[in-house]
């Protein structure tokens, strides 16, 4: 595949920002806001509680929460989209009650919002868990110290939204440092937040009384940047990915160039090229700035074409080599245990119907489909449709063979 493509806005980012849209009473303005399902499902869950929400152009969303007047987020949007449990801070900070359900999303290993308890009851607020909901009550947040066992990406947007309006001052300690984290910490100190820290694994708030409105753009999706450089490393392409960010990717740029892809930095965009089979390079998923556990099931394909063996461990899920197996059927050779995969590299994988189980799942066996020898077909593409957007037409704009088959 040869060709320029767009990485376009951050679904993780994208996500917590609208939500934090609940901690105002003014308009906010995003954009470069991704057209992917998990966003419709945000627009719906804000619509369920009151707020109003417009689409002016691709995206750009309006979005008024003035007159929010219900504070549940049910199990019909939560069970789809475990980031609708992100409303949990900012009603409670600013209407002193939420009632969320416990979340959804992909099967890839227990994901407790524990944490997330936690570190709301450490702000001063009464929780109480019963019949598949997590309900919370305060007469008012008060700062407090939250030390997190692990840096949780939610339980640290959470703490972090919810702090914003708490009486007084909160340290977040053991934070994660994700960009999506700094994303969030510059939107709310632009709605007048006092933050320090984001982007450290301590970050500290001084609560304020109210918050205005935001106008923001989206960061670039990292995730999906590295899922369109290891397609153009698949394909032994080359392929100019606008909007990925050297500074995000460091983990992954090290391990395509250890196997062998040439690698350069252009304004706004990074540019990958590849001649030949990949060497086999060993990774562990680990928390920012470690190797992402969203671009472990991408580069496990990469791998599978690799001269050498390799050991890709997953240390972050607990249940996320479930693409394994359909990799097998390509003809792959991989051996799992645990949370270890050893994959010894193939010279050619052979095209076979598929079947994803989770979001980056769905794209692992997408990339794997580009390189294999005949036609090889996705099914429960839906998964894929969570975090990409348009990704048939843009691999197609490369050179890619594939097309969406009409159910």
């Amino acid at each position: 595949m040869t060709g320029d493509v767009r990485a376009g806005g951050a679904k993780n980012s994208a996500l917590p920002l609208m939500f934090a849209c609940l901690l105002t009473d003014e308009p906010c303005r995003l954009s470069g806001v991704p057209d992917v399902a998990d966003i419709r499902t945000a627009v719906r869950l804000l619509e369920k509680l009151g707020a109003r929400v417009e689409s002016p152009a691709a995206g750009e969303f309006l979005i008024d929460c003035s007159a929010v007047d219900q504070w549940e987020a049910p199990y019909e949007l939560v069970r789809t989209m475990r980031a609708s449990f992100l409303v949990l801070g900012p009603l409670l900070a600013r209407f002193g009650r939420a009632r969320v359900s416990a979340p959804g999303g992909c099967a890839i290993g227990s994901r407790p919002v524990d944490m997330h308890i936690a570190a709301i009851s450490r702000l001063g607020a009464e929780i109480v868990q019963d019949h598949g909901y997590v309900e919370a009550l305060s007469d008012g947040l008060r700062g407090g110290h939250v030390i997190l066992p692990m840096p949780s990406v939610g339980a640290t947007e959470n703490a972090l939204m919810a702090a914003s309006l708490a009486a007084g001052a909160t340290r977040i300690e053991n934070a994660a440092r994700e960009p999506e984290i700094v994303d969030l910490a510059e939107a709310l100190a632009g709605m007048g937040a006092q933050i320090s820290g984001a982007g450290s694994s301590l970050i500290e708030i001084e609560g304020v009384g109210r918050l205005t409105g935001m106008n923001r753009e989206v960061v670039a999706d990292r995730i999906v940047a590295g899922t369109y450089l290891i397609a153009g490393a698949i394909s032994g392409g080359d392929v100019l990915v606008e909007g990925a960010r050297s500074e995000h990717l460091g983990s992954l740029l090290e391990a395509l160039e250890a196997a062998g892809c040439r690698l350069s930095e252009e304004k706004g965009a990074v540019r990958l090229a590849m001649d030949g089979p990949p060497r086999a390079v060993s990774v562990a998923t680990a928390p920012y700035p470690g190797f992402p556990t969203d671009l472990q099931a991408q580069f496990m394909a990469l791998m599978c074409l690799a001269d050498g063996t390799s050991n890709i461990d997953e240390r972050i899920f607990e249940n996320r080599f479930m693409h394994v197996q359909e990799l097998v059927r390509m003809g792959a050779s991989i051996r799992s245990a645990g949370r270890r995969a050893i994959v010894t590299g193939q010279r050619a994988l052979s095209g076979a119907p598929v079947m994803a189980t989770d979001l980056r799942a769905s794209v692992c066996l997408l990339l794997a489909g580009l390189a294999a020898e005949g036609t090889t077909e996705v099914l429960r593409v839906y998964h894929l449709d969570r975090g990409y957007e348009h990704i048939e037409a843009k691999l197609a704009a490369l050179g890619a063979d594939v097309r969406r088959e009409k159910m």
